[in-house]
């Protein structure tokens, strides 16, 4: 396994970094400099064990152990990507060393993630803040992870958690997945769409809640993201996790997840950039 990436360091973080924040009683958002990993299970029932969605900043393996640790005191029956970029996988050769528990992501999204495809570089002339012009600088590499990352199945299925299904939602990658639990209504996004203007600095330091779409500087598909906004507004979630920003739920969350399908192009699209088509 290799990352060319993984002790790298982003000089920015939120002022919730480290703040992490039971949702659900299974469902627990830990914020690690501007990105967030989720925990799915309970404390109260170890027995059933947990999973890691997501891993986090380069450098950020010791924080999510110890998290980790505090909360059920044993290692993840598994961890789930929801796409491969650097600040979504940051951390996880250090963990899956520390854990050897398997990796799953979407098959569209292996290539990126066992060494046979780079992702396409940032685009800083999305303009929207200074995160945007930094992000020429954002690894884009791809990360090999060998034979310990594994195609997750058809149909939505999520091996280990019955409860819930995956969702192909492409757009920001061409594999991203978001995560839905039907019976409350809970959505781990991932990057799918965000809940603050993550190209602007001080919005992202201060967390300013914010619909948005995916991250602008990093999508290369704006027709397949948008799709995947409409399908994800349609499952009309109570609790919506995402890969940037504080946590959304209830009305809140349905009146801007639902004008943000209606108004993707004025909200999310840049007026102009590399993969703007």
């Amino acid at each position: 396994m290799e990352s060319s990436f993984e002790q790298s360091f982003l000089p920015i973080t939120t002022f919730a970094s480290g703040e992490g924040l039971a949702y659900r009683p299974d469902i627990y958002c830990y914020p690690i400099q501007i990105v967030n990993v989720c925990f799915i299970g309970d404390p109260n029932k170890k027995q059933d064990g947990w999973f890691l969605v997501d891993a986090g900043m380069p450098r950020s393996a010791k924080k999510i152990i110890k998290e980790a640790e505090e909360r059920f005191d044993c290692p993840p029956k598994a961890i789930i990507l929801t796409h491969g970029h650097f600040d979504h996988v940051g951390a996880i050769i250090e963990l899956i060393e520390r854990w050897s528990v398997p990796v799953y992501a979407h098959k569209l999204e292996l290539p990126y993630l066992t060494g046979e495809a780079d992702y396409p570089p940032a685009d800083p002339s999305v303009h929207g803040g200074l995160i945007s012009e930094m992000s020429s600088y954002f690894p884009h590499d791809g990360i090999n992870l060998d034979d310990r990352v594994k195609a997750l199945p058809d149909k939505g299925v999520v091996p280990g958690l019955p409860d819930w299904k995956y969702i192909h939602t492409p757009g920001h990658t061409p594999g991203h997945i978001s995560l839905f639990r039907e019976e409350d209504g809970t959505l781990i996004a991932g990057d799918a769409f965000v809940t603050v203007k993550q190209e602007s600095l001080y919005k992202v330091m201060t967390q300013e809640q914010e619909i948005s779409g995916p991250p602008k500087y990093f999508t290369t598909d704006w027709i397949a993201a948008e799709k995947s906004v409409k399908k994800l507004a349609d499952l009309n979630p109570n609790l919506a996790i995402t890969g940037h920003g504080e946590p959304m739920f209830g009305e809140s969350l349905k009146d801007n997840l639902s004008l943000l399908a209606k108004k993707f192009k004025e909200i999310a699209v840049p007026e102009h950039g590399r993969y703007v088509q």
